[in-house]
């Protein structure tokens, strides 16, 4: 009868990854870490982003604005009479408390976006790191085996050793020479000005 080969795991070996696994986790940390007044945002924003509530809003404003002519138009006292300074109000104070929803949301998901950015950085820089571990792994068994000629490899060589992040980083700086104006510098002077 012959062997049948198993496979079996040892403790130590991590479990395969997940897919979809450390986004997730920074979802739920990030849901975690959420206030409850930035839940209350977010719902707001949620109502306020419903593609029905433009047509809620019309339909809101048409009813206002007919409601007070009609009153008008019995003989009875308008509430907000033309040119419906009530009704301004409450547009302008609508519009800004949507601004501020906005603006407090995007903020929050922008500290997701950072969160996730720092996230495939780390891991490109990890991957990185594996992929030099695993060419000088092939190269010295290369080295050591018998049968292949031994022969220098300068690429090779250039890639079994992973990237250094500080010289990518002064490689794209250089790229780009002022990626970020200092906000607080002074603007430079117009031509007009040098000549004088």
């Amino acid at each position: 009868m012959p062997t049948r080969l198993t496979r079996r795991s040892s403790p130590e070996a991590p479990a395969p990854p997940v897919h979809g696994a450390a986004t997730g986790l920074l979802r739920r940390n990030h849901a975690r870490d959420t206030s409850w007044l930035q839940r209350g945002v977010d719902q707001v924003t949620a109502v306020v982003g419903w593609p029905g509530f433009s047509p809620l809003l019309i339909l809101t404003g048409a009813v206002w604005i007919g409601g007070n002519l009609l009153a008008l138009r019995l003989g009875r006292g308008a509430w907000d009479p033309p040119p419906f300074p009530g009704l301004q109000a409450v547009v302008g104070g609508a519009a800004l408390l949507v601004s501020a929803l906005v603006l407090t949301t995007q903020r929050r998901e922008a500290e997701l976006l950072g969160h996730r950015q720092q996230l495939i950085l780390e891991l490109s820089i990890l991957n990185d790191q594996r992929v030099a571990k695993i060419i000088e792994l092939i190269e010295e068994a290369r080295r050591d085996n018998p049968l292949i000629p031994s022969r220098p490899d300068h690429a090779a060589a250039a890639m079994s050793e992973p990237s250094d992040p500080h010289q990518v980083l002064d490689a794209i700086k250089s790229a780009d020479p002022d990626p970020d104006p200092d906000p607080d510098a002074a603007p430079p002077a117009p031509a007009s000005q040098k000549e004088a």
